[in-house]
Parts: structure tokens; C-alpha cells; sequence
């Protein structure tokens, strides 16, 4: 399929609208399972979907690993949580990481499952197991609306077989459509996301970009993620937003973004982020949290973004729900940048939308 009619189905970016309001929640489920409970900013028990739902979001975005040893993020886990966005009036995003743990650009590595399969085997473990998961969404009522194939892909997943090496994106292309093959075999209307973490070079994102084009890749949303203690200022996340919806005539989405309500930690992990300013002028404090939000989405709607996904405002320090699947106790690392405080309660500041 020529890239150009993949895109036809969505309406152009225009400035200023954000339609993606999205929180990635792939902790709560786990979070619930423990006993967690979540309350609003006025300290009353709700549920978090609900309470983000008041906050403005209307996206919940889910990742999925093959067979975590934790349990967390699995199939069934993912269709539980699935089920209970939409209940609350969310879409639903997948993401998946085709993997057992975090894929990431610096690490994608198979399933154990899949470990000794060759790409010719991985192409078909891809697309069986996206469209195994749709369908297992789709058996509870709650068929995803969007999904990515693999996380921040910057190098390629599935390494080796599946990494982008001497300028070759063939073995990446082989697997994205599968997946993609996988994705609309349970349902046409799913929308397909191609995530990276390109906004601090630029460069690479064209050549990304290119290659997997060249190589007949079809899609409907371009994917970022966006931290500013990573990737820049504002203003380098606008110019590769607008270039990406340019160049490639496809709207563009940021899938990951996050900022600190504090510098304290609240388990035995110790914490991602720790300075008191990471992104000048924005503390970390509650107020700053929500100030620091409430700007990047302007700042993406201005650059003509379709949506913000904030990663993971629920993922508070919980026994048994730690960012390692081998080991959970160890705790999270990111419980200082969730949009719950260490009490649970919601930052009345945090809010989606934009004026």
C-alpha cells in the first residue's frame, strides 16, 4: 500500500486541537489487584479511570508484554483494564512491546517464547499475537480504537533479527506489517501508531521515517515521546512535530511525556527524575506538575499535534507492582511523577485540554 492512502481515513492536523487526550495507565490494573485504592483531589475513593476521565483525558493507552513474569501487563490483564476505560468513557490504545519486559531504543529483546525463531517465525509470531490480543479485547467488549506496534522502535525490536542496521529497514518492515496484517484481521478500523523517541535528533527521525516508507510501511498516526529532561524544549519537540506532519502528510501524536510533583521518593527504588527544576521555569512541585502539562499540550496543539498521552499519572509506589517483572518489589522509580500524590489523591492542576 502506497503510504500516501494510508492516512486518508484520519483528517488532517490542524493547529490548536487536540483530540488524543490520552494517559497511559498500564500500572492500575496490578495497582487494583493489590488492594490500591485512588481518590480524588477532594480525598474520596473513585476510580482512577473515573477520576482521570473528570480530568479531562479521553484516551487510556495500555502496554502489553507477551508472558511477563509478574503477571503485569499480560493479555489478560491488559483486556481487564481495557474493559474498565471503556467503561468509563476512554478509548483504548495497545501498545505493544513484543516482548516479556520494557522495550525501549536501548533495549528490544524477544520473548523468551520467541527466542530461537528466525524472522521468517517472528513475522508470524507478530502477527498472531497482535491479533490474539485484539480479539481477547474485542471477547470483553472492548475492542481497541488504536494500537502500537512496538515501543520507541528508533533502532528497530525483536533484536537482532528485527533491528535496523547499515541503513537496512527491511527485517523491521517484514514485522511492522505483520502486525499491521495482525491488527486488521481482528478489526479494519483500528487505528496503527508508529512510536519513536526521535525529538532531540531530528536526523535520525527523517531517516527512520524514509526508510520505513520506502519499504511500503502503512500507518495512521506518527508517534513520540517527549520528555523535556530528555529530549529538549518545547520549541525542538514543535519543529520535528511540524516536519514529521509535513514531510509524511500524516498526523502526529506524543505517546509518552512526564514532569514531577516532588523530589521525595516513596519506596525502596530510587527515582528516574530528582532535580527540583528538571525543565526551567517548572518546580517540582504540584504546582509545576500541572503547569509543565498543561503547556506541552499547548505547545503540541500549536505545532498541530492530534493528541498528548502523559505516561503512567496512576503508577503509585505499591508493593508488588515495581517497574522490574522479575522482581516488582523493588518498587517503580516513577512514583514522584504520577499524577496521584503518595496519598493516592489526584493533583486537582492536573488537567487535559488545552484553551
Amino acid at each position: 500500500m502506497l503510504r500516501a492512502l494510508a492516512v486518508l481515513p484520519l483528517a488532517a492536523a490542524v493547529a490548536g486541537q487536540l483530540t488524543m487526550l490520552g494517559a497511559d495507565m498500564s500500572s492500575v490494573e496490578q495497582a487494583q489487584q493489590l488492594g490500591t485504592m485512588f481518590y480524588t483531589s477532594e480525598g474520596v475513593v473513585d476510580d482512577p479511570y473515573q477520576v482521570i476521565r473528570n480530568a479531562g483525558a479521553n484516551y487510556v493507552r495500555l502496554r502489553v508484554w507477551n508472558n511477563p513474569a509478574s503477571g503485569q501487563c499480560s493479555t489478560s490483564q491488559v483486556a481487564s483494564a481495557a474493559k474498565k476505560a471503556k467503561a468509563a468513557g476512554h478509548k483504548v490504545l495497545v501498545d505493544f512491546h513484543y516482548s516479556d519486559t520494557w522495550a525501549d531504543p536501548g533495549h528490544q529483546t524477544k520473548p523468551l517464547a520467541w527466542s530461537t525463531h528466525d524472522l521468517a517465525q517472528l513475522t508470524t509470531d507478530v502477527h498472531n499475537f497482535t491479533f490474539s490480543v485484539c480479539e481477547a479485547l474485542k471477547a470483553v467488549g472492548a475492542t481497541p480504537d488504536s494500537v502500537q506496534l512496538g515501543n520507541e522502535i528508533n533502532t528497530g525490536m525483536l533484536w537482532q533479527d528485527g533491528k535496523v542496521e547499515n541503513g537496512s529497514f527491511s527485517a523491521l518492515a517484514a514485522l511492522l506489517k505483520a502486525g499491521h496484517a495482525g491488527v486488521k484481521a481482528c478489526d479494519n478500523d483500528v487505528k496503527v501508531i508508529i512510536h519513536t523517541a526521535f525529538v532531540s535528533n531530528p536526523t535520525q527521525a527523517r531517516t527512520f521515517y524514509d526508510g520505513i516508507q520506502a519499504e511500503g510501511i502503512a500507518w495512521d498516526i506518527l508517534g513520540l515521546s517527549y520528555y523535556c529532561y530528555y529530549h529538549g524544549t518545547f520549541e525542538a519537540m514543535q519543529q520535528l512535530v511540524r516536519n514529521v506532519s509535513q514531510r509524511y502528510n500524516t498526523p502526529v501524536c506524543l505517546m509518552e511525556t512526564a514532569y514531577p510533583f516532588t523530589t521525595l521518593n516513596n519506596d525502596s527504588q530510587p527515582n528516574v527524575i530528582t532535580s527540583p527544576e528538571p525543565c526551567s521555569p517548572y518546580l517540582a512541585t504540584p504546582e509545576g506538575q500541572g503547569a509543565f502539562f498543561a503547556d506541552v499540550q499547548q505547545a503540541a496543539a500549536d505545532a498541530g499535534a492530534v493528541g498528548v498521552f502523559y505516561w503512567e499519572p496512576a503508577w503509585v509506589a505499591v508493593a508488588g507492582n515495581g517497574a522490574n517483572p522479575y522482581n516488582t518489589s523493588k518498587g517503580d522509580a516513577w512514583e514522584n511523577q504520577a499524577g496521584f500524590n503518595f496519598s493516592h489523591q489526584w493533583n486537582r492542576l492536573f488537567k487535559w485540554g488545552v484553551n
